[in-house]
């Protein structure tokens, strides 16, 4: 009798473990992309979630909404992301330089834009360029090939 409820108690706690590794599964997507920019680049989790908020941020404003929701699709938690994006107003001196430079998909404007979101979390301009692999590479993975090249196409 006491075997039965032990063995019992056993697959409840299996149960209970599944299921919050199959929850904490789907929401450690978007950990992960903040641990590789963290762990790779050396920056902080708030640096990691704003850059890539910032990349995805800027995506959603040149993309149709359709490509957007092709890369944000197997993003948990992608709001947040877009939350944790700088807010620069415009007053950025390179985000006016984004402007000045054309903010069309695959020009150095854009590459701009995202310098000054960069810049206010106190990131050089160039470290834009070394988050950008890390993302995409992280939508590959997620949100399929497609989704990836759509990304890679703006920058």
């Amino acid at each position: 009798m006491q075997l039965r409820v032990q063995e019992r108690f056993v697959k409840a706690l299996a149960v209970i473990g599944f299921c919050f590794a199959m929850s904490s599964g789907i929401q450690a997507n978007a950990a992960d992309l903040i641990s590789s920019l963290t762990s790779q680049l050396g920056v902080t989790n708030e640096q990691a979630t704003g850059g890539a908020g910032a990349i995805f941020d800027y995506a959603k404003k040149n993309l149709s909404v359709e490509d957007f929701s092709k890369i944000a699709s197997g993003v948990p938690g992608m709001d947040k992301l877009l939350e944790a994006a700088p807010d620069l107003g415009g007053d950025s001196a390179l985000g006016k330089l984004g402007g000045l430079m054309g903010d069309s998909t695959g020009s150095l404007g854009g590459l701009a834009s995202l310098a000054g979101s960069f810049e206010s979390l106190g990131l050089d301009a160039d470290t834009v360029s070394k988050y950008l692999p890390i993302v995409q590479e992280y939508i590959g993975s997620v949100s399929g090939e497609d989704a990836m090249k759509l990304l890679g196409g703006l920058f």
